[in-house]
């Protein structure tokens, strides 16, 4: 009964609130609140480019918090430990098998801790990386070689990963690209214009996926 309710829920929430997005704290120590200026400066690419109506500043949610449930898209990111408990878990299983979506962009140090946490939200799925030729790759700017590197970090190649429900991608992790950090304002990494720009195009792409599917 709860879990119809909660789909119930989800769905009359994803209605009413269909182009908004929020933060997703999280707990276990990581810096969940990093990256401040990345998603008002992406929400305003997105309103300017590809049509969307975002609020300007984005809410913070909590990972058990039903607060989830009123946004279609959250965002996670972080450098350091991520902890879910099982009711968290629960419930980050239960937002994203109603229709929400989680982008994870991996800030540095997250990788480890989120392949492990997940495994309490999917116990019965592994991250699987995203070819080059998904639509999310496509949707409102072309990516043909995949996810852009826009940060070097361990000089690893960017990689896309994946869990879905139902067919649907409901959940991707970006790492060793750092798209936050191209997101955010040009003087905090002092990053080239070019570089901002497919960091912002991307996450676009990535906003547009999950508000039509």
């Amino acid at each position: 009964m709860k879990l119809l309710f909660t789909i119930a829920f989800s769905l009359f929430t994803f209605a009413s609130f269909s182009q908004e997005i929020a933060i997703l704290k999280y707990k276990g120590g990581g810096d969940w609140y990093s990256n401040p200026t990345a998603l008002p400066n992406l929400i305003t690419f997105c309103n300017n480019n590809i049509n969307t109506k975002i609020t300007a500043k984005p809410e913070t949610v909590e990972t058990g918090s039903t607060d989830i449930f009123q946004y279609p898209f959250l965002h996670m990111t972080g450098h350091g430990n991520v902890f879910f408990s099982e009711a968290e878990a629960e419930n980050l299983h239960n937002y994203l098998t109603s229709g929400g979506f989680l982008h994870i962009d991996d800030n540095y140090g997250m990788q480890q801790y989120v392949t492990k946490e997940l495994k309490k939200v999917f116990p019965n799925q592994e991250l699987v990386e995203l070819p080059a030729n998904h639509e999310i790759f496509n949707m409102a700017y072309s990516f043909p070689k995949g996810l852009p590197k826009i940060h070097e970090h361990d000089g690893k190649r960017p990689q896309a990963f994946g869990l879905f429900h139902e067919n649907r991608l409901v959940l991707l992790f970006t790492v060793e690209s750092d798209l936050g950090d191209g997101w955010e304002d040009a003087a905090v990494h002092n990053d080239p214009a070019e570089i901002r720009e497919k960091a912002l195009q991307m996450g676009a792409n990535i906003i547009k996926y999950a508000f039509s599917n």
